[in-house]
């Protein structure tokens, strides 16, 4: 596989969602419970590999899981950075130059050959949150703002105005309970 140093989104979407797969964040519910579930979120997010993921794949993905939880809840950009290297070792090889499709060069982190699935995601992952620290500052890394939710993400909004580890879960059940409570006091 080959990183491309510039589409560090791809690298922060894969671990923003990695980390939103866990029971701390589901209330309990593994999002990864084997083999099917894992090659659903590789397939979601552009991931391809020879074969099927095996339960051991699973396995070491959800220690990835854990790793990258703790690098977005890092206190300092330092603590980030020194995160985002250990996981880049794992897999990622000296950053390279490579053709595009369009004739044009461009800086990837290639991952080692027979790589395990666990250690290119890392690889990935670490790409995503060093992309965060430089362009965007660890300010970024924050906890969701839903309530009881324990969720954490690298927000690269534009406006770096997210809210919610998952937008689409946390922000609609956050909506929801706030029409509720305005529908019982009785303003609509």
């Amino acid at each position: 596989m080959e990183i491309p140093v510039d589409d560090y989104a791809w690298g922060v979407a894969v671990a923003n969602d990695l980390v939103a797969t866990s029971p701390t964040v589901r209330a309990g519910e593994d999002a990864l419970p084997g083999p099917a579930a894992l090659a659903e979120f590789l397939a979601a997010h552009r991931l391809h590999r020879d074969g099927p993921p095996a339960g051991e794949d699973v396995r070491q993905v959800r220690f990835l899981r854990r790793e990258v939880r703790g690098i977005i809840e890092t206190e300092t950009a330092e603590q980030a950075v020194a995160g985002a290297r250990v996981l880049i070792r794992r897999a990622g090889l000296p950053p390279a130059l490579a053709p595009r499709g369009d004739g044009r060069w461009e800086w990837v982190v290639p991952t080692a050959p027979g790589a395990g699935l666990a250690d290119e995601l890392a690889a990935l992952a670490a790409v995503g949150v060093l992309g965060v620290v430089r362009t965007l500052g660890h300010e970024r890394f924050r906890p969701c703002a839903a309530p009881g939710c324990r969720g954490v993400f690298a927000d690269i909004s534009r406006a770096g105005r997210r809210r919610y580890c998952m937008p689409d879960v946390c922000g609609n059940r956050v909506n929801v309970a706030n029409h509720r409570a305005r529908r019982r006091e009785g303003v609509r």
